[in-house]
Parts: C-alpha cells; structure tokens; sequence
C-alpha cells in the first residue's frame, strides 16, 4: 500500500488543508463518509469513473449529476479536480487516507467491531469503553459490521489488537482442547 499511499496522500493532505484553513475539517468528515457510503452502495460507479474510455469532461458531468445535490461543493469541486487530473479512479483511497490523516491528527483510534447481530447503542457503549480502556487512546471511532457465521459474541480490531469475544472462536478453541 505505500506506493498507493505516495499518490493519496498528497491529495489528502491538501483536503485536509484547505478545509483545516475554513474551520470545516467537522463537516467534511462527515461529508466524506456520506459519500464513502454512496460509492460503496454502488460499485459501479466507481468502475464508471475508473474507465479510461470515458473522457475527463464525461466524468465529471456525472460527479455533478450524481453528488451536486448530496454533497458540499468544496467536496464536488474536490471530486472535480480528481476528475482533472485523471485520479478520480482511486477516489475511495483518496477519502479514506483523508479519514486515516485525519484520525492521526485528532488522536482517534479505528476500532471495526464484528458481531453475529445488530449492537444495541448500549452494547456498542460498553464496547467503546473496553477498547478505550485496550488501545490507550481518549477518541475512537467504532466501526460495526454484522458476519453471521460468528453465531455469537464479536470481534474487535484497533489497529494490530484483536480481542476475539465470539461464540465462534470459543467453539473452535473448545473443540481444540477436546481433541487433545
């Protein structure tokens, strides 16, 4: 990843900047992973604008169609240059290395957390703390996704810390002792 890191890095940083200097480094967060969740939800728009058959005006008529109504247009004109300067294809990479800057900045740790269901906001308060309390850190932004397959519990991640609290795991470690 550190070659892609020397492309999006400059780019984000420059985001960072330029929001940093008009006191909207808050909202743009927020923007960017809007739209982060608007891209994902559609994998082929990413695809579209990654086309090297489409030309830069063409994308860029679809960044305004698609975003001029969802996003700020700090963001758009953003968006727009990505467009310009034929970086528009890694534009997911782009935003999420402005996240991780962004995040290394204000001292907030990543923490992804897996459970078999949806959390309460009180599991996911309780989950909070335990991390905090792990990775050391004042901040942290807690990331859910749901897997089935772990029946029960979660897992939790920040950074290379891993605590394993699902049925699954608990299962398998069961089975491991047994077979001893």
């Amino acid at each position: 990843m550190p070659l892609l890191n020397s492309v999006t890095t400059p780019y984000a940083e420059a985001l960072l900047q330029v929001v940093s200097e008009n006191d909207q480094t808050e909202e743009m967060v927020k923007e960017v992973k809007q739209l982060l969740s608007l891209i994902n939800d559609a994998p082929d728009l990413e695809k579209t604008l990654s086309s090297p058959v489409l030309e830069k005006d063409t994308k860029k008529k679809i960044i305004i169609e698609i975003f001029s109504e969802k996003i700020n247009s700090s963001l758009l004109n953003f968006l727009k240059l990505l467009a310009d300067r034929q970086r528009i294809g890694i534009v997911t990479s782009i935003l999420d290395r402005f996240l991780e800057i962004y995040r290394e900045n204000s001292n907030i740790a990543l923490a992804t957390v897996t459970s078999a269901v949806e959390l309460t906001d009180d599991q996911k308060g309780l989950i909070t703390k335990k991390i905090i309390n792990i990775a050391g850190t004042e901040k942290l932004e807690l990331v859910t996704k749901i897997d089935p397959s772990l029946i029960g519990g979660f897992v939790a991640s920040v950074g290379s810390k891993v605590i394993d609290a699902s049925l699954a795991s608990q299962i398998r470690k069961l089975g491991l002792s047994l077979s001893k």
